[in-house]
């Protein structure tokens, strides 16, 4: 045995390893629990019992050497590849490229700096919220549709025994922000609340059941709605450029009066037509109207003294249009092919 292994000393020093397979096969061959020195491990046992020491001495060398022969040339090859590879045009530049915000979150804040500009602040609630800060409060009538399960996603609805009056539901707009910030601070009041609402709808290339939404506030004396219009043509131009043009048109919400929605001439189609602006070359960005008198009783304003208006948008229709977008799946779905395209956007 004393021969095998002085043989196999000579055999593991005379070995040529160039690569990695070459050095993988020299472990498997030598070091491995299959390979030959094990099973000279194995015949030891079979050693006269007066050659053990020596015999032991010479084989725990030859491990010794040929593991250190094998950690040798592991450190050396792994080096010349990690080297050989800065040359491979292949490979992916260094440092890696970071992400880049979602589109959603870049128009979100550019509104906020829009609006940021002319002295609203930014006031946040609860996406889970109750019938009196969402409906109620907001002048919304007991049998109002948007109430409905069809429209409102309720966590908890009571019975009509349940001493309790409020239901428990995932907000529909953040008006339920603005209630909030009523409650709690007297005009003058000039804030905007950015979230994302619920609502029971059917998703397709104009809807969907989650969005964003922005929508502003402004109470004080004397507000006209002349000062709703200047803000909102104020907030197109800078955010869609200075040769947008906007349309009120007359429309109802409970907690304004007068009402209206607001148009922009849409971008994606040059006003020609196309399936987002439904072939009339306005697209509708945002309500809007002058607070109703209730809402501002309802909160513990004094409405024979101060006016306001308020306006609401999605953020999901405004990214649509700025960056001509003609499918609002497409910021739901996180295919990095089209997240991708914004990189240079913030």
């Amino acid at each position: 045995m004393l021969e095998k292994i002085t043989n196999l000393a000579h055999e593991i020093i005379a070995s040529e390893i160039s690569d990695s397979s070459e050095l993988e096969a020299f472990r498997l061959k030598y070091l491995s629990k299959k390979g030959i020195i094990s099973e000279l491990f194995d015949e030891f046992r079979n050693v006269p019992s007066e050659l053990k020491r020596e015999v032991g001495r010479k084989l725990n060398e030859l491990k010794q050497n040929a593991q250190e022969k094998y950690n040798t040339y592991k450190g050396t090859i792994g080096a010349a590849e990690d080297r050989s590879g800065v040359n491979d045009l292949t490979r992916p530049a260094y440092p890696f490229p970071s992400g880049s915000r979602h589109p959603i979150s870049i128009v979100r804040r550019e509104i906020i700096d829009i609006f940021s500009r002319i002295g609203f602040v930014v006031s946040e609630g609860p996406e889970i919220e109750d019938d009196n800060h969402v409906f109620s409060k907001l002048n919304f009538a007991p049998e109002h549709p948007a109430r409905d399960m069809q429209d409102t996603f309720y966590i908890y609805r009571n019975s009509v025994e349940d001493s309790n009056p409020d239901d428990i539901l995932l907000r529909t707009h953040t008006s339920s922000v603005q209630v909030r910030v009523m409650e709690k601070q007297k005009p003058p009041i000039r804030t905007i609340s950015p979230g994302r609402v619920f609502r029971n709808e059917a998703i397709s290339a104009r809807a969907h059941c989650i969005f964003h939404q922005i929508e502003g506030l402004y109470i004080d004396e004397n507000v006209s709605f002349a000062d709703l219009k200047q803000t909102l043509l104020y907030f197109a131009r800078e955010l869609y450029g200075k040769d947008i043009r906007i349309r009120l048109r007359p429309s109802y919400f409970p907690f304004t009066e007068p009402s209206a929605e607001m148009d922009v001439s849409c971008n994606l189609c040059g006003g020609k037509g196309c399936n987002v602006c439904k072939y009339t070359g306005w697209l509708e960005v945002l309500g809007c109207g002058m607070v109703h008198p209730n809402v501002l009783e309802a909160c513990n304003i004094d409405s024979k003294k101060y006016t306001g208006f308020a306006f609401g948008m999605g953020i999901e229709r405004a990214a649509m249009l700025k960056y001509q977008v003609n499918d609002l799946r497409l910021y739901f779905e996180n295919d990095m092919r089209f997240l991708e395209q914004f990189r240079s956007a913030f």
